[in-house]
């Protein structure tokens, strides 16, 4: 099976197409999370959705706003609109800390790790 993220943007006004993706793949969705990653002391979130295999596809997305919401005093109007979507959905997301991708060369290598972590946590099935 193929796993590979496919990022939309940085979590600005893309964050609104995950949500639409979200809804309209309701019934395909395996996963979603809240990644938290740390740089210079400020606390960066990436939202993320992973979608089953569409019939006898051997691909598994994750769709990924990466690193483009801050954490603030308040929680993030951006982060506040994608758990309001899930829960309309009734879909809980799994929190997941993890590296900033600035500590990674290529951005492919950071997809890399976090896959692997998420393997690992069996959060996302294994090769097949």
């Amino acid at each position: 099976m193929i796993q590979r993220f496919i990022e939309l943007g940085e979590g600005y006004g893309d964050i609104y197409e995950l949500c639409e993706l979200a809804r309209v793949n309701k019934e395909r969705i395996h996963q979603a999370f809240i990644f938290t990653s740390t740089k210079d002391n400020i606390t960066y979130f990436s939202i993320a959705i992973a979608l089953k295999p569409v019939n006898t596809a051997n691909f598994f997305p994750i769709y990924i706003c990466r690193e483009g919401i801050v954490e603030t005093q308040h929680e993030p109007k951006r982060l506040t609109i994608f758990k309001e979507v899930l829960n309309e959905l009734s879909i809980q997301p799994i929190k997941v800390d993890i590296k900033h991708s600035s500590v990674y060369v290529d951005v492919n290598l950071y997809y890399q790790y976090i896959i692997g972590i998420l393997r690992l946590n069996n959060l996302i099935p294994p090769l097949q």
